[in-house]
């Protein structure tokens, strides 16, 4: 596709803003050999590229990182090490890395942060998980409020919480054992919860299996259930509904 022609096309009206966006969407995609980039993912769906580190070599993150840095396009990376941010580093020394939720984030531009996330955890040691659904949730533009450690062993916690916890668009609600704290959410709210097992727990917690279980068989309504550890989704998913409660551009 000649871009520059359609762009002029649209310049002297032979083509609408609508006709040349849809020609964008098809764009090609960017083959660097090791990985095929998706530099116009935004434009189709209203989130930019995400990169899963885990599994990829040093080198492989270096020429990833190198081609959104050269386009000073922001991306997205889940499950980096401390190796691979240093690694990254050393050609782009402007990446950010965030150990607990092993996000490794390039960014030139910041969204400004919308409506109301609240990502909710059982007990701190599903607090990983839920930092990556934050700070998913954060990168693609929402508002996040962080209320951990209020799980069932001590539900009169997440009592003492509900006030601020009804005023979000969405719940994400992060736990390991036997996974109750989004059903018991669900419960108490009229928005929709996101529920993440953690494979957090004692040998018969199967590592997440008996919290996915549990939360895929909740009696209470409204509870949408990711992966075992899958905050990514998590935090994509509620941006995508934190979006959808924002008030309308251009609506009175």
């Amino acid at each position: 596709m000649d871009v520059h022609r359609l762009l002029r096309q649209v310049r002297e009206g032979e083509v609408s803003l609508e006709e040349a966006e849809e020609q964008l969407k098809k764009l090609p995609y960017e083959d660097l050999g090791c990985a095929k980039i998706d530099h116009h993912r935004g434009l189709r769906s209203g989130f930019g590229e995400v990169i899963y580190c885990a599994g990829k070599s040093e080198e492989q993150l270096q020429r990833i990182y190198s081609s959104f840095a050269g386009r000073r396009e922001n991306v997205l990376g889940t499950r980096a090490t401390q190796e691979q941010y240093q690694a990254v580093a050393l050609v782009i020394p402007e990446v950010e890395y965030e150990e607990a939720s092993r996000i490794l984030c390039l960014r030139y531009t910041k969204p400004a942060l919308q409506g109301f996330v609240a990502v909710c955890t059982a007990g701190t040691s599903d607090i990983p998980v839920a930092e990556e659904a934050a700070r998913v949730a954060e990168y693609f533009g929402s508002y996040t409020e962080r209320i951990y450690d209020v799980g069932v062993a001590g539900i009169h916690r997440l009592f003492a919480k509900m006030e601020q916890i009804r005023r979000a668009n969405c719940i994400i609600a992060v736990a390991g054992m036997e996974g109750a704290l989004p059903g018991v959410l669900a419960g108490l709210v009229d928005k929709p919860v996101i529920a993440v097992p953690t494979s957090v727990g004692y040998g018969a917690n199967f590592g997440g299996i008996s919290a996915l279980l549990t939360m895929l068989n909740s009696c209470a309504e409204g509870i949408a259930v990711v992966n075992i550890d899958n905050g990514f989704g998590a935090g994509y998913l509620a941006t995508q509904i934190n979006r959808m409660a924002l008030p309308k551009k251009g609506a009175d």
